[in-house]
């Protein structure tokens, strides 16, 4: 029978993967099992494409993995992400799981091809082709940007400011953040009730209306 690999050997591979490929490659490994979401982050190659580092907290892939049934999640092959400062990386996302096919951690190797990209577009100038390409999820540094990001997101999906919104706005922006895990960040709460100006008794009963509809 297959043997679940450990986290002992993921750490073993991630430094092996890093110097493999370089700098460039950055090589995470998420703990699925912990009950401190905020720090999700337990061994981590080559930080400093990301900003990251060992005890940092989840990106969205990781919310959206605690937040969905784990059973239904799908290995993430080949996607874009983008951090803070700019770059933009190649991303691929493993799940580990258990003997029970549930995930407890997550495999991660982001390798940053900004560069390449830049010599991609000078390569188009000179062929005169156009590549469509989708937008990149952002990368977070740490939980508090993450959410920032998650909010900003919310306020995109409704499509005006807050101050013109109407209760239904509310609601769905409540919604695309229930549902992307946002409320899995501790005290994410306090700081969603004071950017849409409403109370927790009314986040919680929006939370029930949304999840109602």
């Amino acid at each position: 029978m297959w043997e679940v690999p450990s986290f002992e050997f993921l750490f073993r591979l991630a430094k092996a993967l890093a110097a493999q490929f370089g700098p460039n490659c950055e090589v995470v490994v998420h703990d699925l099992t912990t009950k401190d979401i905020d720090n999700s982050i337990v061994a981590i190659e080559n930080g400093h494409v990301s900003g990251r580092k060992v005890g940092d907290g989840p990106s969205h892939v990781v919310l959206e993995a605690l937040r969905q049934d784990r059973e239904t999640l799908r290995d993430h092959l080949g996607y874009l992400t983008r951090t803070r400062d700019g770059k933009i990386l190649k991303s691929s996302t493993v799940f580990l799981r258990d003997g029970d096919g549930c995930p407890v951690g997550i495999f991660s190797i982001n390798y940053d091809i900004t560069m390449m990209l830049s010599v991609e577009e000078s390569l188009r100038a000179f062929t005169a082709t156009e590549v469509t390409q989708k937008e990149p999820e952002p990368i977070s540094r740490n939980v508090s940007d993450l959410l920032d990001e998650l909010i900003d997101q919310s306020v995109r999906v409704v499509g005006k400011p807050v101050a013109l919104m109407t209760k239904e706005d509310k609601v769905k922006a409540i919604r695309f953040l229930n549902e992307s895990g946002a409320f899995l960040i501790t005290k994410s709460g306090d700081k969603v009730c004071k950017f849409f100006g409403i109370s927790k008794y009314t986040l919680y009963s929006y939370i029930d209306e949304a999840k109602e509809n």
